[in-house]
C-alpha cells in the first residue's frame, strides 16, 4: 500500500504545474491502465508476482498502444501473456482513426470524389494520407 501511495504522490508533484489538457490526459491513462490491469488479472486468476493454483498462465511484459481520447493521445500498457492472448475489452482492436473518417471516406467514394481530394481532406483533419 505505501508503494501506491508513494506513486501517487510523485504523479501528483509532476502534475501540479501542469496544463488542464495533461493533467485530464494522464488521470484518464491512469484509470484506463489500472482497468487494464484488474481485465487481466481476472483473466488470468492471479495478479503480478501472486501465485495460485488458479493461474492459467503468465505474464511477459507489456506492449504499448496509442488510445485517441477527447484529451488528446495516450498511451497505455497491454499485458502480454507468455501463452495465449490478452486485449482489453475496453478498447478495439486495430483501431487506428476514427469511425467518423471512415464514413466520410465512404461517402466521398460513393460521390466519385477523386482520389486526391479524399487524400487532401484526411490530410486536413490532421491523419495521414493512405
Amino acid at each position: 500500500m505505501t508503494h501506491d501511495h508513494s506513486a501517487l504522490l510523485t504523479q501528483l508533484h509532476a502534475l501540479k504545474g501542469a496544463d488542464s489538457a495533461s493533467v485530464f490526459a494522464e488521470l484518464i491513462r491512469t484509470g484506463l491502465q489500472a482497468l487494464i490491469e484488474a481485465e487481466a488479472t481476472d483473466k488470468l486468476g492471479a495478479g503480478r508476482y501472486e501465485r495460485t493454483g488458479t493461474r492459467i498462465t503468465h505474464r511477459n511484459g507489456h506492449r504499448t498502444k496509442t488510445v485517441a481520447t477527447t484529451s488528446g493521445d495516450v498511451e497505455v500498457k497491454i499485458p502480454k501473456l507468455r501463452s495465449g492472448s490478452f486485449f482489453p475489452s475496453l478498447l478495439e482492436r486495430r483501431r487506428r482513426i476514427d469511425k467518423a473518417l471512415y464514413a466520410v471516406v465512404m461517402e466521398a467514394y460513393v460521390h466519385g470524389v477523386s482520389t486526391r481530394s479524399v487524400d487532401d481532406l484526411v490530410g486536413a483533419l490532421g491523419v495521414g494520407s493512405g
